[in-house]
């Protein structure tokens, strides 16, 4: 039996990559590394420990040595970018044992060169971060962290748009996407949201940009008021749909909307898909995005706490990461506790 891990369960730390000049950052090297550098920063003054993957220990050092270093473990290792939640290893518990599952990634459906992301998980059993004990090679099959919820107690909620893409696993049909999850996280009840596209979104409708399951039967999901915006139909047929599911003991859900941020655009006037559910659950701490809009980030830390009364919820500033289309869940991977080798936190 395997049980696939809510984000809220216990955690020991937290998965990035540091932006290099051999990723998609390049172009504003400086500034994406200032970004990651708040971002880290932010966590570790909240007390949360960061792994990071990096190119250089010695210049990821410097670049984050206003942070907490005693809450840094730096991994040395190649990858083509830094969206660790979708290369990252999926936890799941399975005959009381928890296991590091390494998916396939193919940067979202062939969209972007993913050689080096695809083994990055292969690379952390190698080098003894992830034992062999633990680790499962599940790369025969596409999927990605933020294209997957689950409750923890048998519920996952994805999309149809990303899981059925004829760039991951052939076009599979739900049916046949469903028994893939129901074999290799352990889910019994799946859920497929069928509407929600955000303009600017590279990941074929990722659900850690639309919807987000909590504690205490609650769904939040990013919702649009607006209706002169051109996301506003998606949004309402998504809210709809919502509305109609139950969770596996045949209750609805508690649906709780989060604001829309307001239109961000890049320098050639497209729009990003900036959302307030690619928020992070740690410990005792929701890390949430903001997107200088006062208003706006006020509202979703508000609705955020609605659904995680007993956690803190902080505001970290992302306008640099949705300028590559992901935010800051899509930029970390919860680690939980006992995955990864209690040799790598040892203090170095």
């Amino acid at each position: 039996m395997r049980i696939f891990l809510p984000e809220w369960a216990p955690q020991e730390s937290v998965l990035m990559a540091l932006p290099t000049a051999n990723t998609d950052w390049e172009y504003i090297l400086e500034e994406a590394q200032s970004q990651y550098q708040r971002i880290i920063k932010t966590f570790t003054d909240e007390g949360v420990c960061v792994v990071l993957l990096c190119h250089d220990a010695n210049e990821a050092h410097d670049i984050l040595q206003s942070c907490d270093q005693d809450l840094i473990r730096y991994i040395e290792t190649d990858y083509n970018d830094t969206w660790t939640r979708d290369y990252g290893p999926i936890s799941v518990i399975k005959d009381d044992r928890l296991r590091a599952l390494d998916f396939g990634f193919n940067g979202w459906g062939l969209k972007f060169a993913s050689d080096k992301d695809n083994l990055a998980v292969s690379r952390l059993n190698k080098t003894s971060v992830i034992d062999d004990n633990t680790y499962r090679n599940e790369r025969d099959f596409i999927l990605e962290g933020g294209s997957i919820e689950t409750d923890g107690e048998g519920s996952l909620l994805t999309t149809s748009l990303c899981l059925c893409s004829p760039n991951r696993n052939g076009g599979l049909s739900k049916t046949e996407v469903e028994r893939q999850l129901r074999l290799r996280l352990g889910v019994d009840h799946v859920l497929f949201l069928d509407y929600g596209a955000l303009e600017g979104d590279d990941t074929d409708s990722h659900i850690d940009t639309l919807a987000r399951l909590a504690p205490e039967n609650i769904i939040l999901f990013t919702g649009c008021r607006n209706i002169d915006d051109p996301q506003f139909e998606e949004l309402l047929q998504m809210r709809a749909q919502l509305t109609m599911f139950r969770n596996a003991t045949g209750e609805p859900f508690n649906l709780v909307e989060l604001p829309l941020p307001d239109a961000i655009f890049d320098e050639s006037g497209l729009r990003l898909p900036a959302t307030y559910a690619n928020y992070l659950v740690t410990n005792n701490v929701v890390f949430m995005p903001t997107y200088q809009q006062p208003q706006n980030d006020f509202l979703a830390m508000q609705t955020i706490k609605i659904a995680f009364p007993d956690h803190k919820v902080v505001g970290i500033d992302c306008t640099t990461l949705i300028k590559q289309h992901g935010s800051l869940h899509c930029a970390t991977m919860q680690i939980p506790k006992n995955l990864f080798n209690p040799s790598i936190y040892d203090k170095q």
